[in-house]
Order: C-alpha cells, then sequence, then structure tokens
C-alpha cells in the first residue's frame, strides 16, 4: 500500500500543522486527498499548496466542524456521494481548551471534538472504508493519554464536576486510543487496519488560537522554542497510513513510526467497550444515530 495510486483519503484538520503535512504526504504517494476542515477557505489555501508541492490536482475540501454533530453528518455525506470507496481516513483534528466550553449539541468540547465527533464520522464512513478495503484507519493521540491515570472517568465523562484543562485533554486522548483498539476489534476479518499515532510535540498551531490562557498560554509559548516540525510530526502518521509493513496489524498505539507503549488504562478492553456503548448512547440522546458496522 506504499503506493495509494488515485485511491481516495481523508484528513481531518489539515488545513495547517500536521493535518497539511500528512495531507502532503499522502498526495505524494498518489492519494486522492480531502481535507475535511472547520475553515475551509484556509483549507482552499493549503489544498492549494499541496498540489503545488505534490504536483497534482486531485486535492479537495470538505466543510467539517467536529464540534457541530451536524456538521459531521453532512461532511461525511458528502464524502459517501463523491466517493464511493475510501483508502484511508486520518481522524487528525483535535484541540485543547483552559476553560469548559460545550459543543453546539452540549458535550463538553474536548470530549466531543477530540473523540465523539470523529467517532461519529468514522462510523458513517465505515462503509466507504471496507468498499475500499484494504484500507486504514489512523487516529491521532498523543502521550497525553497517560494524564488520564484514573481512566475515563465514566461518572464525570462531561467534567462538570471537575475540569483540569490537562486531564479532561487526557482524557480524550485515551478515548482515542480505547475507540482505535475497540474499533480494530470490531472490524476483524473485514482488511480495514486501525491504528493510533502520536506525533511527537509538534511546533503547530495548537492551542494557539486563543484556546489556552493564562499560565497555560504562556507555558505552550515556550514550549514551541523545543518542539518538531509538523512535517516530522506527520510522519508517523503517513507511515501507518501507507507502509506495507503496517498492512494487517491493527489495534496499536505508534510513536516514531515504531509501536509505543500504550498507558494501563489504554490497554483496558472493558473500558474501550464501555466507551462505544456510551458514545452510542450519547449521541442517540442528542438525535444521531451511529449507523451498524458494514
Amino acid at each position: 500500500m506504499a503506493e495509494l495510486d488515485g485511491r481516495v483519503a481523508v484528513v481531518t484538520g489539515a488545513n495547517s500543522g500536521i493535518g497539511k503535512e500528512t495531507a502532503l504526504g499522502l498526495a505524494r504517494a498518489g492519494a486522492t486527498v480531502v481535507l475535511a476542515c472547520r475553515d475551509t477557505e484556509r483549507a482552499g489555501t493549503a489544498a492549494d499548496e499541496i498540489r503545488a508541492a505534490a504536483g497534482t490536482e486531485d486535492v479537495h475540501v470538505v466543510a467539517l466542524d467536529l464540534a457541530d454533530l451536524d456538521s459531521v453528518v453532512a461532511c461525511a455525506v458528502e464524502i459517501a456521494e463523491r466517493f464511493d470507496r475510501l483508502a484511508v481516513l486520518v481522524n487528525n483534528a483535535g484541540g485543547i481548551w483552559s476553560t469548559r466550553q460545550l459543543t453546539a449539541q452540549g458535550f463538553e468540547q474536548t470530549f466531543g471534538v477530540n473523540h465523539l465527533g470523529h467517532f461519529l464520522l468514522s462510523r458513517m464512513l465505515l462503509p466507504r472504508l471496507v468498499a475500499g478495503a484494504p484500507s486504514r484507519v489512523v487516529n491521532v493521540t498523543s502521550f497525553g493519554h497517560h494524564f488520564a491515570p484514573l481512566g475515563m472517568r465514566f461518572d464525570d465523562l462531561q467534567s462538570e464536576r471537575r475540569y483540569v484543562s490537562l486531564e479532561v485533554y487526557g482524557r480524550s486522548k485515551l478515548a482515542n486510543l480505547l475507540f482505535t483498539r475497540e474499533l480494530a476489534h470490531r472490524l476483524s476479518g473485514r482488511s480495514v487496519d486501525v491504528n493510533a499515532a502520536h506525533p511527537g510535540p509538534v511546533r503547530s498551531g495548537f492551542g494557539m488560537d486563543g484556546d489556552l490562557g493564562g499560565i497555560q498560554g504562556l507555558g505552550n509559548k515556550v514550549v514551541r522554542l523545543f518542539e518538531i516540525t509538523p512535517a516530522a510530526g506527520a510522519r508517523t502518521s503517513v507511515y501507518l497510513a501507507t507502509s506495507p509493513e503496517v498492512q494487517g496489524r491493527s489495534g496499536g498505539y505508534w510513536v516514531r513510526c515504531r509501536p509505543g507503549h500504550m498507558s494501563h488504562q489504554a490497554r483496558s478492553d472493558a473500558q474501550a467497550a464501555r466507551l462505544w456503548e456510551v458514545s452510542e448512547q450519547l449521541l442517540a440522546e442528542a438525535g444521531f444515530t451511529a449507523p451498524p458496522l458494514p
């Protein structure tokens, strides 16, 4: 699968940073690339730059606001209407917020954007991924999942009783890993490999749009001096999306293109299964039905 040769790859949050570099890497591998982004104007500029750098015109933009499940549904429907099969889905977009905020449907925003939106998007695009098999799903997580030593805290999943941004972010990244493992389990035998990537400390726009204030915002700016480039951060995602060495390997956590160390909580089959069920329930309560697995 090293060369994608016109097969379709979708990357969320691809208008800058790791997502843009991931999209560029996939375009250079021959993919038809779809940038799924909230800011379609910036995504259009990114698409032009990717076309020029990769020497291809096959780069497309669709609107996606992960903080609004109506937008997630519309994005998935548009992709499914335009493409009858997918080879790659990279769930790259994410964020961290100093103060507790809510999505359009009233979910805590870190959980809603980093996990629940991607959960619904992936479920809706699975028929196209199965049709395009062998295919791959790459969920961008973080070493930050180790910041959730108590697990998902299902008794306060929306962080209503306690909101500490790094803890909440850590749980959302733990959710990415649990989702990766459970989806890999449920898709066993369908030739859809699902893996999670930690990009490393990347110098990007993450947390730089006023989302982090006070000491956290200052700390984020200082840490940027020691961070790697977005291109370096995208390597593991591109590797998991394209490398023949990964074919048939699913449910893993990868760092620097090698298997990484998951936390004890991330290895919990019980939490993975429960998060899946709770996610479906939360979507249903908000009026959204995750389609059954194909």
